[in-house]
């Protein structure tokens, strides 16, 4: 029996978004009601809604050219489908803090308990459990994240992407401008804002799929990331 498990957030007006971008808006622009000429009409009925938001919205994925200036071009139009159609692995790191620096040594220590292997084209993803406790609050921003040299690392070994349930897969002001950089100069990318990994600890290896838009240009796109398990 084929399991599918949702790894993204909900897109709707007002959503918490990372600093400076574009705030979320979602109206109605026709109705059911507007179609039919009904004038006298009590409920309305969305036939289409018009959407405001930045390619960063949600749980999304970065294209290259988002990480720095050196990677202008490599657009997520031009990115390899299979960067987004891998093996995937979740390691467990809900004992960090906020703020907390998940380093080589700590993902080296996470493979181990969890009799997991990082293979080349995986996508790993960090489960911290930062989306339940702290999505909508004061410190939703203040979530853990990679080092630089942690993130060096896994590009080293050859992997399509990591994903966080963070804002961003450093920490903003520490190593969060760096890991940007240190994946664009390697060629991988992150997901961020993503959810219920948790349903992915002691779970093994699984399918993970997370096709962006082919937005001409774009330096990132919303995903429909799920992991799916073949029993």
């Amino acid at each position: 029996m084929t399991q599918i498990i949702d790894l993204s957030q909900e897109i709707y007006s007002g959503m918490p978004v990372y600093k400076g971008l574009p705030e979320v808006k979602m109206t109605v622009h026709a109705t059911h009601e507007e179609w039919d000429n009904l004038i006298d009409y009590n409920t309305v009925t969305p036939s289409v809604y018009k959407l405001e938001l930045g390619e960063h919205t949600g749980t999304h994925v970065d294209a290259l050219n988002h990480m720095s200036i050196e990677n202008k071009g490599q657009s997520i139009d031009t990115m390899p489908l299979t960067m987004f159609y891998t093996e995937g692995i979740c390691l467990d790191f809900s004992n960090k803090e906020l703020k907390a620096l998940i380093t080589t040594s700590d993902i080296k220590e996470a493979c181990l308990v969890a009799n997991l292997e990082i293979k080349k084209g995986d996508t790993v993803l960090l489960y911290t459990d930062h989306y339940r406790k702290y999505y909508g609050t004061n410190n939703w921003g203040n979530g853990p994240g990679l080092t630089a040299e942690a993130t060096r690392w896994l590009g080293n070994i050859g992997i399509a992407a990591f994903g966080v349930e963070t804002m961003s897969p450093g920490v903003p002001n520490v190593s969060n401008k760096e890991v940007h950089k240190i994946c664009g100069e390697l060629g991988f990318t992150h997901y961020e804002n993503m959810i219920n990994l948790h349903l992915l600890i002691n779970n093994g290896r699984f399918r993970f799929i997370a096709l962006p838009l082919k937005i001409r240009g774009g330096t990132g796109s919303p995903v429909r990331a799920v992991a799916i398990f073949e029993n």
